[in-house]
């Protein structure tokens, strides 16, 4: 169980760009990165608007000298520092990603990004190459991934205990923008819109997140090819889909789907995995994060709960609270957000036995999420045809 206890002895010296006042996002970054003090924050360059990120850097409590204009004068000033920051999470934009996750790394910082990292594999793979190079970390805020009852399938899956995996089925489909609600809302307005989000709007904002748990808990999953299909019935949003379905084929026999969808009109959240074995399912939902259904052929269904001693080891570690007392997102952000530090400190230290087994969204994990959209896109602009992957 976490009690507190900051795990490295230490806390990193740690900087935003984006987050600032206005951000849906800013907020949970920086709870989680500073609710176990692996992190403390120092510097940032929190707004496009640098008037306000200077009044809202202050609040938090930065010193003023360092709330930066832009990224590039918090890079500059803060690498001629003999107490620099050491680390930097990227909450703008999709469109900026990749520019600013590359200069960070070249100025020698490890790294934390919303997804998507970028927009295309050309990007990914040389954001890739330049975190090996400069031995720096990127993790990706797969925020939904640090739920523990994700690593609870995932240890019961590796044991063997579903059989051979036969299905998985993978959605993420709520209602809120069943509406063109962007044409009154701003935070909303850059997320259809193809000059900050790339080439899609659900399959990348979306979809993503179901399709790395699913990854989490098996392990090795690769896909062979996929069809998918999209649809813009906010017709302003084209040519970004607000529904989207892929279907899937995977390297070992197995077959999946996927339903990405913002028009899914009374649907609060709707986020759902289904893991299908020769011998036994696992269903999990995020709007009931603190359970794991657990459907054994000819028994009655179960239902795991988080924090109970029945549980495996690795989805009991990262309990904050005894179990019957529920957990949600901030919780298993602040699991990532620990990862991230325990990585980046193995990483310094030059830890390989450390990493070679420890879990957390990486850069792979980034870069695997940025190649499926692709090849969604691709499939659906072909006229919903197969693609090989």
């Amino acid at each position: 169980m976490i009690n507190g206890i900051n795990p490295l002895g230490r806390a990193l010296r740690w900087g935003m760009v984006g987050g600032g006042g206005t951000s849906q996002i800013g907020y949970i970054h920086r709870s989680a990165a500073q609710r176990d003090s692996t992190f403390t924050l120092l510097a940032g360059a929190f707004d496009i608007d640098a008037e306000r990120g200077l009044a809202f850097g202050t609040a938090l409590g930065v010193q003023p000298e360092r709330c930066y204009p832009d990224y590039e004068s918090l890079f500059a000033a803060e690498a001629a520092r003999e107490d620099g920051i050491q680390a930097v999470s990227v909450a703008t934009p999709n469109n900026t990603h990749f520019a600013i996750c590359r200069a960070a790394l070249q100025a020698g910082l490890h790294v934390i990004c919303e997804k998507p990292l970028c927009f295309t594999t050309q990007e990914a793979d040389e954001l890739e190459r330049l975190s090996a190079e400069k031995n720096k970390i990127i993790g990706v805020t797969y925020g939904y991934a640090g739920y523990q009852l994700i690593h609870q399938a995932r240890e019961m899956i590796a044991a063997g205990e579903l059989g051979d995996i036969r299905i998985i089925n993978m959605q993420f489909a709520h209602g809120f923008h069943n509406e063109a609600v962007e044409l009154q809302n701003p935070s909303t307005r850059w997320r259809v819109d193809p000059r900050f989000v790339g080439p899609s709007y659900v399959l990348g904002d979306l979809a993503t997140h179901p399709l790395f748990i699913a990854e989490t808990m098996v392990p090795g999953l690769q896909v062979k090819r996929l069809m998918c299909a999209r649809q813009s019935f906010i017709e302003s949003r084209a040519p970004l889909e607000d529904n989207a379905y892929v279907l899937m084929e995977f390297k070992n026999g197995a077959v999946g789907s996927m339903w990405a969808s913002a028009v899914n009109a009374g649907s609060m959240h709707s986020q759902k995995i289904r893991i299908v074995g020769s011998r036994a399912s696992l269903e999990w939902w995020d709007e009931q994060p603190n359970q794991l259904r657990y459907e054994i052929q000819g028994e009655p269904v179960r239902i795991l709960e988080r924090g109970m001693d029945y549980l495996k080891a690795r989805a009991r570690e990262e309990d904050r609270i005894s179990g019957g007392h529920a957990e949600g997102l901030f919780e298993a952000w602040s699991n990532l957000y620990r990862r991230f530090a325990l990585a980046m400190e193995a990483t310094d230290r030059g830890d390989t036995a450390f990493l070679r087994d420890f879990w957390y969204p990486d850069v792979h994990a980034g870069l695997a999420g940025v190649r499926w959209v692709e090849n969604c896109v691709r499939s659906a602009d072909a006229g919903a045809v197969w693609v090989e992957c």
